[in-house]
């Protein structure tokens, strides 16, 4: 027998032998290599025959739980394209781990509910539709739990690029809460809303700085991100009573569109939109209720980014397939550092522009592809059925180092 590409230092698994250690069919793995999301290891030139490793062992396993947690076979393929890089095993690990954390949330809140509903009927006789609405709307929340796994990777992969490569040491979350609260007045108390949090890591990273003076909404329009940034927050806070305490009585998480802001008028002594505001179509109506929440005298911080912004990413990804685009519309024409003074003043009467100074510069290559799989355009249509041959390209421009410019930084808007 003569094994394409053998390894003798390796123990190997027929088709059969892998199905048999996963309790699973050999059909299914042979379904599971047609679709290209578990290839073998090694194969056999004469016979054809097809042989795994422990390695896949793992990765089938990634893939069963994947299937469990109830990601269709594309999502399932998608997650699994970096499956060779073992940090990407051990991240993928931790937020499965999260999912499952959720998912056990989310069967409580069901039962809790189911046990409402047969209580009330058991002293009444009569079903309360009210509860079993409630029902409803807890066990249709499978998919935005999906949706939410797939975005905090997606969030975690963007932030990890910038702070570990990153020229500029300080980074960005320090450096603009160090810009924010040089207007916070330290004898007083204030309150300060952020719209768009995201997974809260503006004040995770911060948590240490945070004065004892400030009331903090956190927002988002996913309940997902608002759990994670809470979730966040708490972990970040440790063992130390100052911080929990910090945490407990000072912060408030809550899910709400930042269009609607359910905030009384002139309550708000700062607002935060940190990156944010491009990403709705015109942000018109979130600088409206901005405005109207924040008291007189109160501030604006909205940060974006310009045209140069991570070019170098982009003509990277066209270099190797011109179809490639990394956003559905180039959100820096939406609110921008070119525009957003223009689209500010309309609601705001001083405006100052604070530029951040840093690039990045890349010497591997797996941070940089998990970057762009991660961003919101069509690169999942045309880079996975290719990923191998993408993954040696990417390699390439980075054994050198890859700078890439860095074009952002905030405005901050006064409300007289």
């Amino acid at each position: 027998m003569s094994i394409k590409n053998k390894d003798d230092n390796k123990e190997y698994f027929t088709t059969g032998q892998l199905a048999k250690m996963a309790k699973v069919s050999v059909r299914t793995i042979r379904f599971y290599d047609t679709a290209n999301i578990l290839k073998p290891s090694v194969i056999d030139e004469d016979t054809g025959a097809r042989f795994y490793v422990r390695e896949d062992f793992l990765k089938l396993e990634q893939i069963l739980l994947y299937k469990y947690l109830g990601f269709s076979l594309d999502e399932i393929k998608e997650l699994m394209l970096n499956s060779d890089d073992k940090n990407f095993m051990l991240d993928s690990l931790k937020l499965q781990n999260k999912l499952v954390d959720d998912k056990i949330e989310q069967m409580q809140l069901v039962k809790d509910a189911i046990n409402e509903t047969l209580n009330a009927y058991e002293k009444n006789k009569n079903i309360d539709w009210d509860k079993m609405l409630k029902i409803t709307e807890l066990t249709g929340l499978e998919n935005s739990l999906n949706t939410q796994y797939k975005n905090s990777g997606n969030i975690s992969a963007r932030i990890d690029l910038h702070k570990n490569y990153s020229v500029n040491k300080k980074g960005w979350f320090p450096w603009l809460f160090e810009e924010v609260f040089k207007n916070v007045d330290k004898k007083k108390t204030v309150t300060i809303l952020e719209i768009g949090c995201g997974n809260g890591a503006f004040w995770i990273e911060n948590i240490k700085k945070i004065p004892e003076n400030v009331n903090v909404i956190l927002s988002d329009v996913s309940i997902g991100m608002v759990n994670d940034a809470e979730n966040g927050l708490k972990k970040a806070a440790g063992k130390s009573e100052k911080l929990k305490k910090l945490v407990s009585e000072n912060f408030k998480f809550e899910a709400f569109d930042s269009e609607d802001l359910p905030v009384k008028d002139e309550s708000i002594d700062i607002v935060i939109a940190n990156h944010m505001l491009f990403y709705f179509d015109k942000p018109d109506k979130v600088l409206s209720e901005a405005k109207r929440v924040l008291k007189k005298g109160g501030f604006l911080f909205a940060s974006t980014y310009g045209s140069a912004h991570m070019r170098e990413i982009t003509d990277l990804v066209k270099e190797f397939d011109d179809r490639i685009a990394l956003a559905a519309k180039d959100l820096y024409l939406i609110f921008g550092l070119d525009n957003g003074e223009k689209i500010l003043k309309k609601y705001f009467t001083s405006i100052e522009k604070n530029l951040y100074d840093d690039y990045l510069y890349v010497d591997k290559a797996e941070p940089l592809l998990e970057y762009i799989m991660s961003c919101h355009g069509n690169q999942r249509r045309y880079i996975p059925d290719r990923y191998k041959e993408f993954k040696v390209f990417v390699e390439k421009k980075t054994q050198k180092g890859f700078k890439i410019t860095k074009e952002s930084g905030y405005f901050k808007a006064f409300k007289s």
